[in-house]
């Protein structure tokens, strides 16, 4: 796979590992994809380039912070970000396309798998209260499988907060 390879050589350009996530999406075609993906630190343009190595490569850096922002503010920045692609991914039917159950919408870097974190609840909205108490506030946006006529799952609840 394109995607794995282009890890495997950002790695070894860097000559270490590092902390990144990353978000396919289907093009407009429906058949071919693209990558988004969030890293912790710069990363040269060249060193992207050199690794990816087949053609168009598009950056855009994640700021617009207050001076002093930390770590978790940063954090969150990249994950507003990407949240909108990992979102499209419920019912993306809008270019003609669904995505078969299953599939990963996301994927982090090896040894950096982020913690599960069980909030507690007896209702959703339990639920979302001790989230909200964990995040710091209220989610921006919040997406329930109760919006979808015909889901066939386990309920499933989705929140982003903020990027700020």
């Amino acid at each position: 796979m394109h995607v794995a390879s282009f890890f495997r050589q950002l790695r070894a350009v860097r000559g270490k590992p590092f902390p990144y996530v990353w978000v396919p999406e289907v093009h407009k075609d429906g058949v071919h994809f693209h990558v988004h993906f969030a890293v912790g630190s710069f990363i040269p343009r060249g060193q992207i380039d050199t690794a990816w190595g087949r053609g168009w490569v598009h950056i855009k850096q994640l700021n617009d912070l207050p001076v002093g922002s930390g770590a978790m503010a940063e954090s969150r920045v990249a994950a507003n970000y990407l949240s909108k692609y990992v979102s499209k991914s419920f019912l993306d039917t809008g270019n003609g396309v669904i995505r078969p159950p299953g599939l990963h919408r996301f994927d982090v870097a090896q040894g950096f798998k982020p913690s599960v974190v069980k909030v507690p609840g007896t209702s959703r909205d339990e639920v979302i209260e001790h989230a909200s108490g964990a995040m710091g506030g209220r989610p921006a946006r919040l997406w329930t499988s109760d919006e979808v006529d015909d889901w066939k799952a386990p309920p499933a609840l989705w929140l982003q907060w903020d990027g700020r």
